[in-house]
């Protein structure tokens, strides 16, 4: 007997454009509440980007977005959420339907998130942040960067605002480009402490009035480097301000100029402060759909 194959329709979008370019593309996979896991696995493996999101009903949120990396599922997904309720807006699906700017939600395998859509932008809910020592792997950390100790800004921290991240800060924008990651060595480190990555940052920028430029390093996740990370952005926000001591509420990062293949990308993240602390955050940027694909399913 053949195997009988269905197409599943994939749309290819851009989240946290810089301007009208750049960004970092997400499959979004809409009406996926037939999909099974494998199913799941096996589009995002086709598709080839570093995340792609599938959109299901949800007896709680207004939506539920399953994360996928060609690897395996992920908890959050900065830039593929963005990428979702972007499409979903410029769709009419999302709210009271085209034009809406209002609150949304999504349900993850990790509880519900609050999304804020506003002028054809989104705006994803993230925790009040915590941080964990990772002292004793410092010197572990700098050699899988080729960094050394006198080219740091801040100490390496593990830092979670609902997905773990390592921050790294480093002198110049010069010796951020300069790095040369050793994958494997990162893929040890992110294992023992549950990561999704490292995020490496300077706070020399391209763009005057911006906060930090950055790289992410995922390969965990089967990711080499990302153009914009959503769910890292945010943690360093809070570090930015809790550790860095910059007294700010709103904070703009950069991420992706210094990639082989440079996509420029441009997080925003909003604080909210209560007294001295940190409580939530919301992070987001603007979204493009790129183009529609099609993959197929062996039934």
């Amino acid at each position: 007997m053949e195997n009988m194959t269905r197409k599943i329709d994939v749309a290819i979008v851009s989240a946290f454009i810089d301007g009208d370019e750049g960004g970092n593309p997400a499959g979004v996979v809409l009406n996926a509440d037939g999909l099974s896991h494998e199913d799941k696995l096996s589009i995002a493996q086709q598709v080839g980007l570093s995340e792609t999101a599938f959109v299901s009903a949800s007896d709680i949120s207004e939506f539920t977005l399953d994360f996928y990396t060609p690897a395996r599922q992920i908890a959050h997904c900065g830039h593929a959420t963005i990428a979702t309720f972007s499409y979903l807006s410029q769709q009419g699906l999302v709210g009271t339907g085209l034009g809406f700017t209002g609150r949304s939600s999504k349900q993850t395998v990790d509880g519900p998130r609050e999304i804020i859509i506003q002028k054809g932008q989104a705006y994803m809910e993230q925790t009040a942040p915590r941080y964990e020592s990772v002292a004793g792997d410092e010197a572990a950390i700098l050699s899988s960067l080729g960094l050394t100790a006198d080219q740091l800004i801040a100490s390496p921290t593990l830092v979670n605002t609902g997905n773990s991240f390592i921050l790294v800060g480093v002198d110049s924008e010069s010796t951020l480009a300069a790095i040369q990651p050793n994958q494997d060595q990162i893929s040890v480190i992110s294992d023992k402490y549950d990561l999704i990555g490292f995020y490496v940052f300077t706070t020399e920028t391209k763009v005057d009035g911006r906060d930090a430029g950055t790289r992410m390093f995922a390969p965990r996740y089967g990711i080499d480097e990302e153009a914009a990370t959503g769910m890292a952005a945010g943690p360093l926000a809070c570090f930015l301000r809790d550790r860095l001591h910059l007294p700010k509420e709103t904070f703009v990062i950069e991420q992706g100029n210094l990639m082989a293949q440079p996509s420029s990308s441009v997080i925003t993240v909003n604080l909210t402060i209560e007294g001295e602390a940190i409580v939530s955050l919301m992070a987001g940027g603007g979204g493009k759909f790129i183009k529609q694909v099609k993959v197929a399913l062996s039934q």
